[in-house]
């Protein structure tokens, strides 16, 4: 039997093109979760460096200066030195539980930035339940903590596991009703790009902040309890629990409890952003500027640009209070939180969901 040379060369360089096409297709598929990878790390170095400065200037001092300009280095080394740092385990705790728990915790957290629309077609995952995933995402990480205070073997790191459930149990009730007025009641759709899109017309005057001002102020309160920040950080309170679920955590491991505190404090500042300001638009109604982005791609490209930094620059608004909020309050008891939750934050919210869905059915 005999077979053309020209046939066999045409078969290999056919199955090297095949090859060829499967690698660029598995690097085109990475490329953009590493970008944002590395768009979320650099943003949380930003917000450590902004709580260290904005920190030390309410209570006049100087704050970090010496690690590079400005101290811009510091968190950067300090993540150094965790890296670094030996890893302790408790000699009694449960070794499984104490590992998996931060990992839990940062990485459903990660996970949440695929469906935030940075600007105009820059999402990573456009999906119909973008904001529900969300919250189903965001009550995964509770449970990380409660693993790691249950692993510790330790009392205090124990009851700080429980209060980061109880607590994320009774605001997440809240924040999710705040959600449901605006996804199915004002914007028709769970998606985070057609909440944005819905609010676009009339410039910031189609902002949900103006027809949702009670759930506005509701999903902030509750965003922060999620965040656990103050007044709202009785899982790590360090007078009482000596730093809670963290206690018995060195090296890496806490650096990454470190790293979910700010990402969480990220994504909802992101989420707010979404949901009540409009996302990644400018101020102006669309009708002035809608054919000036779209002339070339250079139009388009500018578009993208100017949205990624209007969307960043709500957000770090949203980060600047919450850590003003952090040096003007003092801490909740643990009673005074659960009471703020269940017994004024549910109710208020539930009435502004029917109260939207009434003015939606009278409207019709």
């Amino acid at each position: 039997m005999l077979i053309d040379t020209t046939e066999v060369q045409d078969i290999h360089s056919f199955s090297r093109l095949e090859s060829l096409k499967e690698v660029y297709g598995i690097i085109g598929m990475l490329l953009p979760i590493l970008i944002l990878v590395l768009g979320i790390t650099i943003g949380v170095l930003v917000i450590v460096w902004l709580e260290r400065k904005i920190s030390a200037e309410i209570q006049q001092r100087i704050g970090p200066e010496y690690a590079g300009p400005l101290g811009i280095l510091q968190a950067l080394a300090d993540g150094t030195k965790l890296i670094f740092k030996e890893n302790l385990l408790p000699s009694r705790g449960d070794g499984r539980l104490f590992i998996i728990g931060p990992s839990i915790a940062v990485i459903s957290i990660f996970l949440s930035y695929s469906v935030i629309p940075f600007s105009y077609r820059l999402v990573l995952s456009d999906l119909n339940i973008g904001v529900f995933l969300w919250i189903a995402l965001s009550s995964i990480a509770p449970i990380g903590l409660l693993m790691s205070g249950y692993g510790s073997n330790n009392k205090y790191s124990f009851l700080g596991g429980l209060r980061a459930a109880a607590q994320s149990i009774s605001y997440e009730i809240p924040l999710t009703l705040c959600v449901l007025s605006i996804s199915l009641l004002l914007s028709n759709s769970s998606s985070t790009v057609d909440i944005v899109e819905a609010q676009s017309k009339y410039g910031f005057l189609g902002w949900n902040l103006w027809r949702q001002p009670i759930g506005f102020i509701v999903f902030l309160i509750s965003s922060l309890a999620e965040c656990e920040r103050l007044p709202f950080d009785l899982p790590e309170a360090e007078e009482e629990l000596v730093a809670g679920y963290q206690t018995e955590y060195s090296g890496i491991k806490f650096g990454l409890f470190y790293v979910a505190s700010y990402l969480n404090l990220l994504v909802s500042s992101l989420f707010v952003t979404i949901l009540y300001l409009g996302g990644w638009n400018i101020s102006i109604p669309s009708i002035f500027f809608s054919d000036l982005f779209e002339i070339n791609k250079v139009g388009r490209v500018f578009r993208m640009t100017i949205g990624i930094f209007i969307t960043l620059a709500k957000t770090y608004l949203f980060v600047f209070i919450s850590i003003t909020t952090r040096w003007t309050l003092p801490r909740l008891r643990m009673d005074q939180l659960l009471n703020l939750g269940w017994k004024f934050l549910l109710p208020i919210s539930l009435g502004n969901l029917l109260l939207t869905t009434s003015s939606q059915l009278l409207s019709l």
